[in-house]
């Protein structure tokens, strides 16, 4: 297999990085699919081609990264094509009570964790001139209340590629950001369990202040989900992304993330905050 054809996928269990695992071994590709779990690997496994070999990886383990590293290494000396750092999570609430604990576990999984994965991986990159594809979100590059924590570590991920695609510049390799809006992926069932005992675990004073407008929020949550693209769509432009001849610097996917950038860029700030409030019909 030649590695102009090869890839490492982190956060492959579900969503945008199983369908973009999916996609490229059926387009030919050999294709690393991280996942933290056993369970993962055998569905994942099971669902692909012998070209699909899943690669047990926690981005925000230091030794878990290093010994993916040290696989791909082994099984292609002469270096992998295409890096898509796609693992995540979302941690939500209003930021005045929420714990700095959870912030922090935010950043190492969305942005730590993925600037780990990168300097694990650029040697590797460096051979074939390869490709780094960053899933960021259109929450990267407008915040939505109580998802402060989520969009904070999105738009350092902005930052980030936008540095690395300078910096990693002389070598010939691509950064490129993947900026999804809403997809119909796991993540939103998650963050509406997430609301749910974020309520639980709030005191009481929390709750008189924020809990009409977490509630909301999560039924804005869920019908966000409801609506959003399949993710096989946001894994379309992933392989667009890591085959175009000239890959743009940045993709956003699906119109919900059309019009909301659009509307950040039009838009007043005051009004552009009463307009997210009526649309998220916060109190």
């Amino acid at each position: 297999m030649s590695s102009s054809r090869t890839v490492l996928i982190t956060g492959c269990s579900t969503g945008i990085g199983r369908a973009s695992a999916l996609r490229l071994d059926a387009a030919g590709w050999r294709v690393f699919a991280g996942v933290r779990k056993e369970e993962d690997a055998e569905s994942i496994a099971a669902a692909g081609s012998d070209r699909l070999q899943p690669v047990i990886v926690d981005v925000t383990d230091s030794a878990s990264i290093d010994l993916c590293r040290e696989r791909v290494e082994k099984d292609c000396p002469e270096g992998v094509y295409g890096l898509v750092n796609n693992a995540g999570a979302a941690h939500v609430g209003p930021l005045e009570v929420m714990p700095l604990e959870d912030m922090r576990r935010q950043f190492e999984v969305n942005f730590v964790g993925h600037v780990a994965m990168t300097q694990a991986l650029v040697p590797s990159l460096r051979k074939t001139k390869g490709r780094i594809v960053n899933v960021t979100s259109v929450g990267g590059l407008v915040s939505t209340p109580f998802f402060g924590p989520y969009c904070a570590s999105k738009y350092a991920l902005e930052a980030v590629s936008d540095c690395l695609r300078v910096e990693l510049r002389p070598w010939g390799i691509k950064t490129i950001a993947i900026e999804p809006g809403s997809v119909a992926t796991e993540i939103w069932e998650s963050g509406t369990q997430i609301f749910a005992e974020l309520r639980e675990e709030l005191g009481p004073e929390a709750i008189e202040l924020y809990g009409d407008a977490l509630e909301a929020t999560a039924r804005a949550a869920a019908e966000t989900g409801k609506r959003g693209i399949p993710a096989e769509h946001a894994a379309e432009v992933v392989e667009r992304a890591l085959t175009a001849r000239r890959p743009r610097a940045r993709y956003l996917v699906g119109r919900d993330a059309y019009g909301m950038t659009a509307a950040k860029r039009l838009l007043p700030a005051k009004l552009h905050d009463r307009l997210t409030a009526r649309v998220l019909r916060l109190p």
